[in-house]
């Protein structure tokens, strides 16, 4: 029998069919419709999936199914989609919890937190580019009128664009987003909604959800809402910062505490989890900016608007938006993700990081409240500070060193994660480019 709020939401909505969803390895969402009076099934049996047909789980095709049990609590309208609700689900094979499932990856470490008495609250920060796409191919912005050297947080841009971002906040709040601020980012045609933040598995489901309603409604309104990590090569990318707490039982902040000489309100559990993300960053970079144009957004330089806003630094500041994590008073903000990341993945990564530096003591050293964006490498590796990966391979190259993440979140996971981005870098680099044609095509 079903509970009785999910019964209700499906009679005085009129919900005829729900999107079993979960994610594959890249976070992207993955579905099947089904009857609405064929949740009870989902919920306790599963909606199935042939396992060898999805990226990264690392099934074969002689397998059994992959069922995607669904989480009742997570039941929510698709309000751009009459008729229809979306639950997000865990897979399950043969009766078991499969390991190579991100979204049981994150319950697994949010399990830990849970033994502690904890619980993770993270706020995400999406960006993302309006585009319609040109008879030869190309992305251009949706508003030709955008083209600001510096557009950040311009009224035109923003107000250009305000009837996909009313659609898209309506829609969003009508499931429970609690939205607060929506602005036009640095680059043109680039936007940034923020809204409240929750526990670290609300926050991941809620992310997926966005990015599916987001790009929905971008395309019955004949656009395109990209969240690759760079589309422009020449101004900043599209970046999702992780704003992180842990709270007790009792609903305290165990990283608040205004005794802190430094004047971050950090408390020590709070500079050890800090250390652990620093100590990690290089392994946790491959996680966290999970695709070839990652790096083109992860670069030592500036962008045609004077900063490109990404973090290539292993370091911590106050308010410092240069460096890999900033520091908000008595929270931390991770800024090294990007857009097109698995939620899961990077929140089951951070809480492996976090905990080992709380359980090793680890420090974070002192802060660094500069500019770095206008330090060389060699003024960084004087100051004692390491710069993250600056291609995939190099990224990948960290995270199969770092034993821990193969140890905690699980030797498949990270070795499937590793074996198929792999591939994707070698297919990169035998791509012949336009770049590469205009340059030597005639050049000898």
């Amino acid at each position: 029998m079903l509970p009785t709020d999910v019964q209700s939401l499906l009679k005085d909505n009129d919900v005829r069919f729900v999107l079993a969803q979960f994610v594959d390895i890249h976070g992207v969402a993955k579905t099947k419709s089904v009857p609405a009076h064929c949740l009870e099934n989902v919920i306790n049996d599963g909606a199935g999936f042939a396992g060898f047909a999805v990226s990264g789980l690392a099934m074969e095709p002689h397998e059994s199914d992959f069922m995607a049990k669904g989480d009742p609590s997570t039941l929510t309208l698709v309000p751009w989609q009459p008729g229809y609700a979306r639950i997000a689900c865990t897979g399950y094979v043969d009766d078991e919890p499969w390991p190579l499932d991100s979204r049981y990856v994150l319950q697994r470490q949010l399990e830990r937190l849970k033994e502690r008495g904890w619980t993770l609250n993270t706020g995400l920060e999406p960006e993302f580019c309006l585009f319609q796409s040109q008879h030869n191919g190309h992305l251009e912005p949706v508003d030709e009128s955008d083209t600001l050297d510096k557009p950040c947080y311009d009224y035109k841009g923003l107000s250009r664009s305000r009837g996909f971002l009313e659609a898209l906040v309506t829609n969003l709040q009508e499931v429970g987003f609690d939205i607060y601020q929506i602005d036009h980012e640095d680059a043109n045609a680039q936007f940034e909604i923020n809204y409240t933040h929750s526990d670290a598995l609300t926050s991941a489901d809620r992310f997926v959800f966005l990015r599916m309603a987001a790009g929905e409604i971008a395309h019955d309104m004949g656009m395109i809402c990209s969240f690759m990590p760079k589309p422009i090569s020449s101004r900043t990318g599209n970046g999702m910062h992780y704003h992180m707490s842990i709270e007790d039982a009792a609903g305290t902040n165990l990283f608040h505490d205004d005794s802190d000489s430094r004047g971050l309100g950090l408390s020590k559990m709070g500079y050890h989890f800090l250390a652990g993300l620093l100590h990690h960053a290089h392994g946790l970079c491959a996680l966290a900016a999970p695709t070839v144009n990652s790096y083109k957004r992860l670069v030592v330089g500036g962008s045609a608007s004077g900063a490109t806003w990404a973090p290539v630094y292993v370091t911590y500041g106050d308010n410092n938006r240069s460096s890999m994590v900033r520091i908000p008073y008595g929270r931390l903000e991770y800024r090294l993700p990007d857009a097109g990341c698995n939620p899961y993945l990077v929140t089951a990564g951070l809480i492996a990081a976090g905990l080992d530096g709380i359980d090793r003591e680890l420090e974070a050293g002192e802060p660094h409240n500069v500019n770095l964006y206008n330090y060389t490498a060699a003024q960084c590796e004087e100051l004692g500070i390491g710069i993250l990966p600056q291609t995939l391979n190099q990224a990948l190259d960290c995270l199969e060193e770092d034993s821990l993440f193969a140890d905690t979140l699980g030797q498949g996971i990270v070795g499937e994660f590793i074996r198929m981005k792999r591939a994707e870098w070698i297919e990169y680099n035998r791509h012949v480019s336009e770049w590469e044609i205009e340059r030597y095509a005639q050049f000898f």
